[in-house]
């Protein structure tokens, strides 16, 4: 039994090693893999793979292992060949970001928009979505940008024009509040509730009916509800969807606790280059106006004569200069349109300040 022992350490030791050479064998499959994308050199190279085994079955002290060295060269080779088509599918798939974890609407936002068949990166807070797609971690950026219970969400507004990005899409989506607890949570229990500030607002009528409940603005609601789930506290719930309850296994205390019950949010698409095609039929612009009686009309009064209908207008104070704002302007139209072009360039001219923000494909939900 001794010896079995002894001979089993001696295997456990061999194991060891051959993981530790695996690893550093698939570290440098890897960065093969990065010289064929680079040179255009296909995954598959037989000769190669053929005199790979050769080389090493010559190694062999031992012939009558010839056959099975063989195989397990041959598997080793496929593993390296599964691993490098991996990384050459996730390089060529398109890379997304969004803010909050798995489970939150922007998450849900990004699927409906973009399909499965996408690299779904998720970030903390708005402005990392930015820093990613500024540092080319991420081709697209999805972020919400206005709510029909609340309104505009005021620190994106400010980080599209802070980066200079374009909206290059947009997706409405039906927004169902639930109040979430761990198992056998009732009312009675709850002292804490977690969410985004935003589902607190779109909620508030159902919250007057408990106002000794403490509301902890938190950075998501598919974030709130992870986190309830790991405090595992029946003094503590969250806002969150049914998606969150489901993915975080916690109970739904009380379904549809938004006052509005056709709450949309709608969510914007951005990329860092202006895309413009056919079908685009929404323009978004950024205006500030100088500090005068009349100077707000000046602008305005371009959407009528040139018969464009504007559909939003948002002001956003600026900063170091008191009274004054941007102006977000959302408004029908294609960029490839004449009068579209000559209303745009009369409104650059009499501004301030413009920023074009986009011509995209609008959403109506």
């Amino acid at each position: 039994m001794d010896d079995l022992a002894k001979l089993r350490q001696t295997i456990d030791y061999i194991d060891r090693e051959l993981i530790k050479l695996f690893e550093m064998r698939m570290e440098t499959v890897l960065k093969i893999a990065d010289y064929k994308k680079e040179n255009g050199i296909p995954i598959l190279n037989r000769d190669r793979e053929a005199e790979v085994i050769r080389k090493n079955i010559s190694y062999l002290k031992n012939n009558n292992f010839e056959e099975s060295t063989e195989d397990f060269l041959n598997y080793i080779m496929e593993i390296s060949r599964k691993i490098q088509k991996q990384k050459f599918d996730v390089e060529n798939k398109l890379r997304v970001g969004f803010q909050g974890v798995e489970g939150s609407f922007s998450e849900q936002a990004l699927i409906e928009y973009f399909g499965d068949d996408v690299v779904r990166k998720n970030a903390s807070d708005f402005q990392d979505v930015f820093v990613a797609l500024e540092n080319n971690e991420i081709d697209y950026g999805v972020l919400p940008i206005e709510n029909s219970s609340t309104g505009g969400i005021a620190e994106v507004y400010d980080l599209l024009r802070k980066y200079g990005f374009y909206i290059i899409g947009e997706k409405c989506l039906k927004v169902e509040h639930h109040l979430l607890g761990i198992k056998d949570t009732k009312l009675e229990d709850i002292i804490e509730v977690y969410s985004h500030p935003q589902a607190f607002g779109q909620s508030n009528e159902f919250f007057k009916m408990h106002s000794d409940w403490k509301l902890i603005p938190y950075k998501n609601t598919a974030m709130s509800a992870k986190l309830i789930r790991d405090e595992n506290s029946k003094m503590k719930a969250a806002v969150a969807s049914k998606k969150a309850a489901e993915l975080y296994g916690l109970d739904i205390i009380v379904p549809n606790i938004n006052f509005n019950k056709s709450n949309y949010t709608r969510f914007i698409i951005i990329g860092k280059s202006l895309e413009l095609k056919d079908e685009a039929d929404k323009i978004s612009v950024v205006v500030a106006i100088p500090h005068r009686a009349g100077a707000l009309y000046s602008i305005l009064r371009y959407f009528a004569e040139n018969n464009l209908n504007m559909l939003k207008i948002e002001s956003r104070p600026i900063i170091n200069k008191s009274w004054e704002y941007f102006f977000y302007i959302d408004f029908e139209g294609n960029l490839h349109e004449k009068v579209v072009k000559d209303a745009i360039e009369l409104i650059e001219k009499n501004s301030s300040f413009f920023q074009l923000l986009g011509n995209y494909k609008g959403h109506k939900g």
